[in-house]
C-alpha cells in the first residue's frame, strides 16, 4: 500500500463533523466578550484544542470501527480511509495519537488561564475522544456517543472557553452550551439513522440501535426545540440582545422544520448523507448567530 495523499488524511478528519468544535469556541468566547472582554489568545487555544479532540476522535473512530467491524462493505455512507484500504490500521492509530498528544500540549497552554481545573477537563476530553469506540466499553457502542457529544461539544465546549477567558461560569453558559450541544448531537442522530442496520449486526448499540428510526426523529426534533429556546432564555437573562435572539429563534425554528422534514423523508443513503452535511452546516451558522447576538449592542 502507498503512502495516503493529503486528501485522503482530509477526508478522513470528517470535516462534516468540525463544526461542533467550531461552534461552542465562538459562543464561549462571545460570552466572555459580553461579561468583559474577550482574550484572543485564549480563544485561539481553545479553538485549536475543541478541533484536535474532534479530528482525534474521528480518527479513533475509523480505526476501532474497523476493528470492531462496524465499518464493512455492506456500510453505506462516506467511506472510512482505514475499512476501504486507504490508510493502514498502524497509520490510523499512530495519527490519532499524534493528534492526542497535539491537543494535550494546546491544552497546557491554557492552564495559565484557568489553573489545573482545564487539566482534568482536557486529559477527560482525551480519554473520552478514545472512548468513544475503543477501550472496554465504548461510549458509542453502548448508545452513549449521543451524551458524549452533548457534554463534551456543547457544555464543556462552550463553558471551558468562556472561563478561560472570564474565569467563571455562569447560567448564560450552560443555557448556551444545552443549545450548541443539541444541534451537536444532531450530527450524530443524522449519522446514525443511515447506520441503523449496519450497526445492530456490528453489535453498536446506539440509541437508534435500540429504539428505531422513530426513537431518532423524536430526539432530532426535541434537540431542535433546545435550539430554539437557547436564545430566548439568554435574552430573558440579559446575556444576549432581544431582537437578534428573537432572530436566531426564529431560525432554528425554521431550519428545525426543514431539517425534521428532510429526516422524515431520508429513505435513502444518500438522502441521509446530505442532512448529515446540512446538520454540520446548520450548526456552524447557529453559533455564528447565536454568537452575533450575544454579543450584540
Amino acid at each position: 500500500m502507498s503512502a495516503p495523499g493529503w486528501r485522503v488524511w482530509i477526508e478522513a478528519t470528517r470535516p462534516r463533523t468540525l463544526p461542533a468544535a467550531i461552534a461552542p469556541v465562538l459562543v464561549g468566547t462571545a460570552l466572555a466578550e459580553r461579561s468583559g472582554g474577550a482574550l484572543p489568545a485564549a480563544a485561539a487555544a481553545c479553538l485549536g484544542f475543541a478541533l484536535l479532540i474532534q479530528i482525534g476522535t474521528n480518527f479513533a473512530n475509523d480505526y476501532y470501527d474497523f476493528l470492531k467491524g462496524a465499518d464493512t462493505a455492506e456500510r453505506v455512507g462516506p467511506r472510512r480511509a482505514v475499512a476501504s484500504g486507504l490508510i493502514r490500521p498502524s497509520a490510523m492509530r499512530a495519527a490519532m495519537i499524534a493528534v492526542f498528544a497535539a491537543a494535550f500540549v494546546v491544552g497546557l497552554t491554557l492552564l495559565g488561564y484557568g489553573g489545573w481545573p482545564l487539566l482534568v477537563v482536557g486529559v477527560t476530553s482525551i480519554v473520552c475522544g478514545v472512548a468513544y469506540t475503543g477501550g472496554p466499553y465504548p461510549l458509542a457502542y453502548h448508545g452513549l456517543g449521543d451524551v458524549f457529544v452533548f457534554i463534551f461539544f456543547g457544555l464543556v465546549a462552550v463553558g471551558a472557553t468562556a472561563f478561560v477567558q472570564t474565569g467563571a461560569l455562569g447560567a448564560a453558559t450552560w443555557i448556551a452550551g444545552s443549545g450548541v450541544g443539541a444541534l451537536a448531537a444532531n450530527i450524530l442522530v443524522a449519522n446514525n439513522y443511515r447506520d441503523v442496520e449496519t450497526d445492530a449486526k456490528a453489535g453498536k448499540r446506539t440509541l437508534l440501535v435500540r429504539w428505531g428510526r422513530g426513537y431518532g426523529r423524536a430526539q432530532f426534533a426535541v434537540s431542535h426545540a433546545a435550539a430554539v429556546a437557547a436564545p430566548i432564555a439568554l435574552a430573558g437573562l440579559g446575556a444576549a440582545n432581544l431582537a437578534p435572539a428573537l432572530f436566531v429563534a426564529v431560525a432554528a425554528a425554521a431550519a428545525g422544520v426543514v431539517q425534521i422534514r428532510r429526516l422524515r423523508a431520508a429513505n435513502t443513503p444518500a438522502a441521509c448523507i446530505a442532512l448529515l452535511g446540512a446538520t454540520g452546516r446548520w450548526l456552524a451558522l447557529y453559533g455564528l448567530l447565536l454568537a452575533g447576538a450575544i454579543v450584540w449592542r
